[in-house]
């Protein structure tokens, strides 16, 4: 799918009626002309309109009538605004402000990468590009997944039905009886070797990157899903996550599960990967997804992301793509060096491109007229990102020799080596590309026609394809690019009309050698030519002769598999095959605490059974990984993982409260959540507390079983001079037999009685305007003082008079479509709290909701007919910190994550209760804060 928001700067008119056709292959009178009257634009630009891509700059000297529409009449220029990409030198708060001011709705930010997604008023990027803060702007980077759809008609729905199916399914969900799972579970004996090895997940954590996670909430009432780590404001926009993480749960029940949208932007994407491992702890992570600018030819700003995170230990998976492949020629995809046709184009510069190279002279390459609707078509060059100085240039013509789309954006010596453009919405007939130097040196290239197909034409054009279709991060060294292979029922359309059938799956039997690849799955291998930081791996050489080969895909894994997500029943693709195979891996982690990634990798490659081609080849790499001979090559077995539980403090006095100077009896739960018998397990029981004593120090749990707990008593003494509201803090280290020992839990015991009256402090100001999907939100100042430290925090969003009435003045928060909406709350500390996310579907307003800690459900189970909303839930993540003084200034920020909806923050309070002397009041909450053990090692 295309990522949301795609712009298209251009569609199709109808081409003169006199227009003559020109023959297969020549650039006719037509051709001619036209890319003569783009490449005068070209040799004209000013420095700043140079930083500015070309179809955007084409597009406003065509709205300006600078730019002849007759001149170029294939070409149609259209909309007021453009979905670009700023790449800064950094992003500031002035370059925000600037671009607020100047009409652009910014929607995201990546300080790391200096990029700013975002909708700009196309009049207005000529002064944008011309500022010394900005390198270039961008048509916007699009993405696709790797799903493939077998009904390729399929229809959009509007905002309000996607929000009343999502109500349904959730309504629906709490009837179904029976679960979901996917055929891959069988073909890739995961089940029996769950029962073989005892190995369920347990352990590890495995996070996906997709578009969305829409019916997540569903997922989890059918018993499809357990609780899922999504990263804040990140659930995205679809299904196909919701979809992969039910892969996941089905092969490694166990596991714990995150998730973040990879759609946002490349940048945002990249940022994702790096807060899946770094932030939420993930130890496998898997996408679906491509960005059509990541470089085949360098690791670019999302590859440079999964090289972090493998560094530090992660294992990444990704899809190797649906473009297809030479064996099954299905492929739309050239890589080799240019060669030169001796054919000049247009009047200023530039030769056309040899696709035929030794066996003739060709300047077309035609895309197949049964796929050719809506195709992305990427050129990129072996010049390294960021630093090109030779200048090449990609046309779209249709069969008469109109100009149909272009990409000639300057190459000078400070652009990436990048051309990117796109079929007719509706196809053609005919269509065929052009591949033209500007200027500079020969270079080694790569022409991609994503989810097409290069075919001889009717006019006599014919097709050239090579191996190489798997690019972007997923050939990234450590990565590991997964083809598919269909797990039951073959893929239900052909790929094209007259195609041979497509193979089935084994299920439900087991992969063996017998089994066939899907045929739309990309091949490799990969040549790359630089480092990530732009050092060439072959100095001088950057030809068909130099760089690195890196053998991709690795594996293979199961597609074609039933879930229980709308849509996606079955699911296949490339995007279905790699959870399985990220599932498989989380089994082996779990079976083999500690083992490095690179024994992790060696075990998949070795166990993987063969298929295709005998040994290693380019469409299945090693073969098809089947669970239980890797867990039986690493000798996994099942672990034990005796953790430490919130613990019962009963005061020696009777009290309700844990006073300065009170003796309590702490009752300390381990319960045993892994596969194997904890054995020899003991806590001790420290405090870095200064005077606190803690008797005994250590206790004996013996034996705990998987699934139990065991309970052991202590003494805890407060020292007389203990602070009220300084905490005591418990660390609690459960030494047990095993690799995952031991585990040390930290829990903050409140001293002191909460005070039973709260202080409020309300934000008095006018209604802010909640800005139109952005990430920058609106946000409002608490100032909290004279409490010192909060026993409980609690925030509500008021108003007077409830009602769902659009523009309402007299509730906390007006907004149509309430699922739009991101709330967090930040403490003076800089702590952030999520109270709400994906809640309220299609419903309007916020009013008199009170998120408290203690509450029983999330505002995620709200439904748009729960609408105007009212009541308690609880925040996604606590408020209140323990010990933490609750003075200073609080921060609560509301962002609109989806576009088309828009309303006002208005009325908001901040409640916070501190401490008192005596037992007189209810115990404050004991606050579970850390938990540590090993950790995986990084690449051995």
């Amino acid at each position: 799918m295309l990522a949301a928001g795609a712009a298209v700067l251009f569609g199709v008119a109808a081409p003169p009626a006199t227009a003559a056709p020109s023959t297969s292959d020549t650039f006719g009178t037509n051709a001619a002309n036209q890319i003569a009257a783009l490449q005068a634009v070209k040799t004209a630009q000013t420095p700043a309109e140079s930083k500015l891509d070309s179809k955007l700059l084409v597009s406003e000297k065509m709205r300006t009538r600078n730019l002849s529409a007759s001149a170029l009449p294939g070409l149609q220029s259209t909309g007021q605004t453009a979905l670009v990409d700023i790449r800064a030198t950094k992003v500031s708060d002035g370059l925000v402000n600037d671009l607020r001011k100047a009409g652009v709705a910014v929607r995201a930010i990546s300080e790391r990468t200096a990029s700013i997604r975002a909708e700009a008023p196309v009049a207005a990027l000529r002064d944008i590009a011309a500022r010394s803060d900005v390198k270039h702007v961008e048509t916007a980077d699009q993405a696709i997944t790797a799903r493939q759809r077998e009904n390729t008609d399929h229809k959009t729905e509007t905002k309000q039905q996607k929000a009343d199916r999502l109500d349904r399914q959730l309504k629906q969900a709490v009837r179904a009886q029976e679960t979901i799972t996917s055929a891959g579970d069988r073909a890739h004996n995961a089940d029996g070797a769950r029962q073989q090895f005892g190995v369920t997940g347990t352990g590890v954590k495995a996070c996906a990157l997709s578009d969305g996670v829409d019916s997540l909430e569903a997922s989890r009432a059918k018993g499809e899903l357990p609780e899922v780590d999504v990263l804040t404001g990140q659930a995205g926009d679809g299904d196909e996550g919701t979809a992969m993480l039910e892969i996941i749960h089905d092969l490694a029940p166990n596991a714990k599960l995150g998730f973040a949208t990879a759609f946002t932007s490349d940048a945002s994407f990249a940022d994702n990967i790096r807060k899946l491992r770094f932030e939420a702890h993930c130890d496998v992570i898997v996408d679906d997804v491509i960005y059509f600018k990541e470089s085949p030819f360098q690791d670019w700003i999302i590859a440079q992301a999964v090289n972090d995170v493998t560094a530090d230990g992660a294992l990444y998976f990704s899809s190797a793509g649906n473009e297809g492949n030479i064996a099954d020629g299905t492929a739309a995809h050239w890589e080799g060096d240019f060669v030169d046709s001796g054919k000049s184009i247009g009047k200023f510069a530039g030769t056309a491109h040899n696709f035929a190279g030794a066996a003739g002279n060709q300047v077309f390459e035609p895309i197949s007229d049964a796929s050719s609707a809506g195709v992305p078509v990427t050129l990129h060059w072996s010049d390294p990102v960021g630093a090109s100085a030779d200048d090449y240039d990609l046309y779209l013509l249709d069969a008469r020799g109109n100009v149909v789309n272009f990409s000639q954006n300057v190459q000078n010596g400070t652009q990436d080596p990048y051309e990117q453009l796109a079929t007719p919405i509706f196809g053609g007939s005919g269509l065929r590309l052009a591949v033209v130097k500007f200027s500079g040196a020969a270079r080694y290239l790569s022409l991609t026609a994503f989810g097409s197909r290069f075919r001889d034409s009717a006019d006599g054009l014919k097709a050239y394809s090579t191996p190489g279709a798997v690019v972007g991060h997923a050939a990234a060294r450590n990565a590991f690019a997964v083809a598919a292979a269909p797990a039951a029922a073959p893929f239900g359309r052909p790929l094209e009309p007259g195609d041979p059938a497509n193979p089935a799956g084994p299920y439900p039997g087991v992969y063996s050698a017998a089994s066939k690849a899907e045929r739309f799955s990309s091949d490799g291998p990969r040549r790359v030519f630089y480092e990530a930081d732009g050092r060439p791996i072959t100095p001088g050489n950057v030809s068909a002769t130099g760089g690195e080969v890196r053998q991709k895909p690795e594996i293979t894994a199961a597609d074609g598999v039933r879930t229980s997500v709308g849509g996606f029943d079955p699911f296949f693709g490339t995007s279905a095959a790699a959870p399985h195979a990220a599932a498989i891996a989380s089994l082996v982690l779990s079976g083999n605490p500690g083992l490095s990634t690179s024994d992790v990798r060696d075990a998949l490659l070795k166990t993987a059974v063969d298929i295709e081609a005998p040994g290693w080849d380019n469409l299945t790499g090693a073969g098809i990984v089947l669970a239980d001979k890797v867990l039986a090559y690493t000798g996994a077995s099942p672990q034990p993982y005796a953790e430490a539980q919130k613990p019962t403090v009963t005061p020696a006095d009777g009290g309700t409260a844990l006073d300065p100077g009170d003796t309590a009896n702490v009752a300390l739960p381990v319960k045993n959540i892994g596969d194997g018998t904890a054995v020899s397990t003991s806590v001790v029981l420290t405090s870095p507390t200064p005077g606190v004593t803690i008797s005994p120090r250590a206790k004996s749990y013996g034996t705990i079983s998987p699934g139990q707990t065991g309970v052991n008593d202590f003494t805890v003494t407060v020292p007389a001079n203990q602070q009220l509201g300084a905490p005591v803090v418990l660390n609690a280290k459960v030494t047990f037999a095993g690799a995952l020992s031991p585990r040390t839990s930290t829990f903050s015991l409140p001293v002191g009685t909460p005070s039973p009256v709260s202080k409020t402090f309300a934000y008095t100001g006018p209604a802010i305007p909640i800005p139109d999907n952005s990430q920058l939100g609106a946000s409002v100042p608490l100032v909290v003082s004279g409490v010192g430290p909060a026993a409980k925090v609690s925030l509500s969003i008021d108003g007077t008079t409830c009602t769902d009435t659009e523009k309402a003045t007299t509730v906390g928060i007006d907004h149509t479509y309430v699922g739009d909406l991101v709330g967090t709350l930040t403490s003076p500390s800089g702590a952030t709290a999520t109270l709400f996310q994906r809640g309220g579907g299609g419903g309007n307003n916020v009013c008199q909701v009170v998120f408290d800690d203690s509450a029983a459900k999330q505002f995620s189970a709200a439904s748009a007919g729960d609408a105007p909303f009212t009541g308690t839930y609880r925040p996604v993540t606590p408020q209140t910190q323990a010990g933490a003084s609750a003075d200073g200034t609080w921060t609560f920020k509301v962002a609109d994550i989806a576009s088309g909806d828009t309303g006002s923050l208005r009325s908001v309070s901040l409640h916070v209760n501190g401490y008192v002397a005596g037992s007189a009041g209810q115990p404050a909450i004991v606050h579970k804060t850390v938990t540590a053990g090993p950790v995986h090692p990084a690449i051995a």
